[in-house]
C-alpha cells in the first residue's frame, strides 16, 4: 500500500532487532533496514522494503540512506558489542566517514567526553535530530515485549533468595546510574560479579567460574535515568541457559522496564532447569 510510514531500524546483534522489526511490520509501517556491520541477522532483510549493511562509522552515509527512504523516525535494537570495536584494527570494518567526526570527535580523538554507553547513544540520538529524523523507543512499537510485574516461573524464591535479591537490586540500580551496566550476581549477600563492557551472559559465566557451590542470584535492572530508546534491560533463552551453566537459580528483573524475548520459550526454559523468574516494579 502506497503513502504507509516508513520506519528506520538499526539492527545490532541478537534477536531484539528481529522482535521490533516484527512489530514494526505487523503495526502497518513499512521497515528501512541500517544493520551493523558483524552484528546484524540477515533475516531482517526479508521484512524490509530496503535493507543496507554498514559499519559503526558511516553515520553520513545512514543519514543519507534514510533521507532517501523517507524516513523520519527511527529505532536502535540490538546489542553493539564494545569488545570487538576496541581491538586493533577494529575501525577499518566500521570505517568513520566526516558525519562520525564531527559528532564523535571529543569521544575517539581528544578525549573531551566518554565512551559509556548513554553518553555515545545520546550523541546518536543527536545527529539524527539534527538531520530531520527522531530516534523512538523500538517498545513503543512492541510493548508486549516488556514484562509485566509477578513471578513468571514455577519454582518458589526461598528467604535467603529474596535477601539477596534486595541487596543486588540496590547493587545494580548504583551500577545503572555509574553507566557501569545492568546486571549482578550475588550470592549470600556478597557481589560475585558486576556486568560491564562484557555483557550479561558472560558476567554470569565470570560469577559460575567463581562460586563452583551453585545457588547464585541474577539481578538484571533498568538504570535509574532509563532512557527507553535504548539500551534497555534484555533477556532470552541465552541468559536462561547461561544461569544453568553457572548453577544460578534466581533472576529478578524489573517490570515494565525489562524485554523478554520469546518469553514462553524463557518461562518453559526456566520451569525445565528449575530456575526462578522474578519480575518486581521498581520502588
Amino acid at each position: 500500500m502506497e503513502g504507509k510510514e516508513r520506519i528506520g531500524l538499526i539492527a545490532g546483534w541478537g534477536d531484539f532487532p528481529l522482535a521490533a522489526a516484527n512489530s514494526i511490520v505487523a503495526s502497518g509501517y513499512d521497515l528501512v533496514v541500517i544493520g551493523i556491520r558483524g552484528h546484524a541477522n540477515r533475516q531482517l532483510a526479508e521484512l524490509a522494503k530496503d535493507y543496507v549493511e554498514l559499519g559503526l562509522g558511516r553515520f553520513g552515509a545512514a543519514v543519507r540512506y534514510f533521507r532517501r527512504h523517507r524516513v523520519h523516525r527511527v529505532v536502535l535494537a540490538g546489542k553493539v558489542f564494545k569488545t570487538r570495536i576496541l581491538v586493533r584494527f577494529a575501525w577499518l570494518k566500521h570505517w568513520p566517514d566526516w558525519l562520525f567526526w564531527r559528532y564523535f570527535y571529543q569521544h575517539f580523538w581528544t578525549g573531551g567526553q566518554n565512551r559509556n554507553d548513554d553518553t555515545l547513544l545520546l550523541t546518536v540520538t543527536k545527529l539524527f535530530k539534527d538531520h530531520g529524523m527522531n530516534c523512538m523507543p523500538a517498545t513503543d512499537f512492541a510493548p508486549e515485549l516488556l514484562v509485566n510485574p509477578g513471578p513468571l516461573t514455577r519454582r518458589r524464591v526461598s528467604e535467603l533468595e529474596r535477601k539477596d535479591i534486595q541487596f543486588g537490586w540496590q547493587i545494580a540500580k548504583e551500577m545503572g546510574r555509574l553507566d557501569i551496566g545492568q546486571c549482578v550476581c550475588i550470592k549470600g549477600q556478597t557481589v560475585l560479579a558486576v556486568e560491564a563492557i562484557e555483557g550479561t551472559d558472560d558476567c554470569i559465566r565470570r560469577a559460575g567460574e567463581l562460586c563452583s557451590t551453585g545457588g547464585i542470584v541474577v539481578v538484571k535492572v533498568a538504570k535509574p535515568q532509563q532512557d527507553m530508546r535504548f539500551d534497555v534491560p534484555t533477556v532470552g533463552v541465552g541468559t536462561i541457559e547461561a544461569m544453568q551453566a553457572a548453577g544460578a537459580r534466581v533472576l529478578a528483573i524489573e517490570s515494565q522496564r525489562t524485554i523478554i524475548l520469546d518469553q514462553p520459550t524463557v518461562v518453559e526454559t526456566a520451569n525445565r532447569l528449575g530456575i526462578s523468574i522474578l519480575a518486581i516494579p521498581a520502588p
